[in-house]
């Protein structure tokens, strides 16, 4: 069993908090235990990157739905949507590297007067360049892919870091010099006298725009912007129990950042393949099913189509048209769940179009019979009352 604490007790939120309160919660829980709040407490930084991680994971529905269904165990190794990987490597960079999004670049430098958002921790660390933006491609799956999960292989055409200059944008390291505005930290400090004493700011350099560094001389095949347009080979891990429209998200995948920036992420919008005889409902799977009358009057055993394989299932004698079988467990998987569907199996008795002469008689002689009277049980369901059962 996994020794690591629950991400929604870590943050303070039930398992059905919105998204605004999960991220209300991770800012209180963050600027408690910030470690310029905090210096030199160890136990008060595990607990900042505890929540970090706990945010990562909760604030990516994708994620949150495969951690409320698996647990800690969603994001071992190989395992995770997206194939996102596992958090629990993030280091300290990583973790302010999302300050931006969730504080605004200069809260921390205003507050701790460190500049804790994307430009860095005290100036100790800064996003380089500008953040790639989000690709989106389209995977189509089959009925058996979209219930056991599936990676999928692809290959996407975007920018990728250019090799020449490792993505830095220069000729070559002495290309780069340190920014004269703000000496290499990324931030510039300003002091103001108010009524209650100086008020420091720390905000983004707006002549490196952060980076600390300004370049002389460009590479020559990235023309500076340290990425080319390119191609990547990408493995999707879809989890089981997706569904049509559904996005997931790779990170990292995206275009690549100029000069060095963070990569965007690659989205990957689900798209589902018909399948020849079976009809998706929700977790469930519908079949129709066409007997002849004779095996309806005397009973049979027939296979039918499931989305692993064929099942065979027993056609009692007498079964009237209308009927409805269930094959228990033989639906989709629940993305946010442990449940699983049925596949509902309706019976059409098939009347034949075209008759002999010889047939005609024969049935013409059993339309007397008494037995081939129609005479329903009174307190039989109707057709509509059994679909209404089963999908409920």
């Amino acid at each position: 069993m996994s020794s690591k604490r629950d991400f929604y007790e870590i943050l303070g939120v039930s398992k059905t908090a919105s998204a605004d309160e999960i991220k209300k919660a991770y800012r209180k829980v963050a600027m408690q235990y910030h470690p310029d709040r905090n210096p030199g407490d160890k136990a008060a930084e595990e607990k900042f990157k505890e929540a970090a991680e706990a945010y990562e994971i909760l604030s990516d529905a994708d994620k949150r739905a495969q951690y409320d269904r698996f647990g800690h165990a969603a994001f071992g190794p190989g395992r995770g949507p997206g194939g996102g990987g596992h958090p629990g490597g993030m280091n300290m960079d990583d973790i302010f590297s999302q300050f931006g999004d969730i504080f605004g670049d200069d809260i921390f430098g205003s507050f701790f007067g460190g500049g804790g958002g994307r430009g860095g921790r005290g100036g100790q660390s800064r996003a380089r360049g500008t953040r790639g933006s989000d690709l989106r491609v389209k995977i189509k799956l089959n009925f058996e892919e979209i219930a056991k999960g599936a990676s999928k292989t692809i290959k996407v055409k975007k920018y990728v870091g250019c090799q020449t200059c490792g993505g830095s944008g220069a000729k070559d390291k002495s290309s780069v010099q340190t920014c004269g505005t703000c000496g290499g930290s990324g931030q510039v400090r300003r002091v103001q006298n108010t009524f209650l004493g100086q008020m420091q700011t720390v905000t983004t350099c707006p002549t490196c725009n952060g980076e600390g560094t300004s370049i002389t001389a460009k590479c020559g095949s990235c023309k500076g912007d340290g990425r080319v347009f390119g191609e990547e080979t990408v493995t999707v891990n879809i989890p089981a129990g997706v569904h049509e429209g559904i996005e997931l998200r790779v990170e990292g995948k995206g275009n690549a950042g100029e000069r060095g920036g963070y990569a965007g992420d690659l989205r990957v919008l689900i798209e589902e393949e018909p399948h020849a005889e079976l009809h998706r409902d929700g977790l469930n799977v519908a079949y129709e099913l066409y007997v002849s009358f004779p095996d309806a009057v005397f009973g049979t055993e027939v296979q039918v189509p499931t989305i692993d394989g064929k099942a065979k299932i027993k056609i009692p004698a007498g079964t009237q048209s209308g009927k409805i079988f269930r094959l228990k467990g033989k639906g989709f998987p629940s993305l946010q769940s442990y449940e699983k569907g049925d596949q509902l199996i309706h019976v059409n008795v098939w009347t034949p179009q075209h008759v002999s002469s010889e047939e005609k008689a024969m049935l013409e002689k059993m339309n007397g019979s008494q037995n081939f009277q129609p005479a329903p049980d009174k307190n039989s369901k109707s057709f509509f009352q059994k679909v209404k059962e089963m999908f409920e």
